[in-house]
């Protein structure tokens, strides 16, 4: 079996998700192809990064992940092809896996150059058909990546200009809003360690406050339904990060909030 999974900002309403499977079907008829999100914002590319991030770790080894939010197609930025912890990327280079190559474990990188096996005609304006899904099934069948291009350097590749989590001279903790689900939930990307640092029992600790433009949240909840219902609070969600919740209604709305606004957290 071999596991091929697709996120893009691509929606669902066009036929473009489609013809991508039916390129990769048309090459290895025998893969599994799983869609993660089509619903990426267009062009937000920040988003896409951390969604992969925290998705990728739970599917099989040797999976390769089709990763296209790609504003530059047609121009000459490079496309990537990236093993990462037993994993395969697939990716153009515009800071889409910044955080992957952050975590470190890089087995091999590699600039997609190799015209054997995109598709015979490639356009300008779908790489995703004519590029990334026929490379994607030929690494599926067992072509090695370092077959497709010549060897990248981590260095001279696009980089996210995202504000990492950071705690000042004073002690507070600054994040952002990495991403926000369809049920409103303000997602950071605050992760436990970095709480604990300003805390040593911070996961468990009701002496923190969460500060989102002039509102804040005190302590950190354990589900959802801690609070009474349309009561904002602080929970570690499922990505293992730091997520503004309200109990059976929005964050989104309650704090009137918007992706990359800052949070801060500080000691009561």
């Amino acid at each position: 079996m071999s596991v091929i999974t697709l996120l893009t900002d691509f929606g669902i309403e066009d036929e473009y998700v489609g013809i991508m499977k039916g390129v990769i079907l048309s090459i290895n008829p025998s893969s599994t192809i799983v869609d993660i999100t089509h619903k990426i914002a267009p062009q937000d590319i920040i988003d896409a990064a951390y969604r992969i991030k925290f998705s990728y770790k739970y599917f099989p080894e040797k999976t390769v992940h089709l990763v296209i939010v790609d504003p530059g197609v047609g121009s000459a930025r490079p496309i990537l092809a990236a093993k990462i912890q037993g994993h395969y990327f697939l990716a153009p280079d515009n800071g889409i896996l910044t955080p992957l190559l952050d975590d470190g474990d890089i087995d091999a990188l590699v600039f997609v150059e190799n015209s054997e096996y995109f598709l015979e005609s490639v356009s300008q304006t779908f790489h995703g058909r004519d590029i990334f899904a026929p490379v994607a099934a030929h690494i599926s069948k067992g072509i090695g990546i370092m077959g497709l291009g010549r060897p990248g350097d981590i260095k001279s590749l696009a980089r996210l200009s995202v504000e990492k989590p950071f705690i000042a001279d004073n002690g507070e903790l600054s994040g952002i809003i990495v991403s926000i689900d369809r049920f409103g939930n303000l997602i950071t990307n605050i992760d436990c360690a970095i709480l604990k640092k300003i805390s040593c029992a911070a996961c468990g600790l009701k002496k923190i406050k969460f500060i989102i433009g002039d509102r804040t949240v005190t302590g950190l909840s354990k589900s959802y339904n801690s609070v009474k219902s349309k009561i904002p609070l602080a929970i570690i969600g499922s990505r293992g990060c730091l997520e503004i919740a309200v109990n059976c209604g929005s964050a989104k709305d309650f704090f009137n909030a918007s992706k990359y606004d800052k949070i801060k957290v500080r000691k009561l």
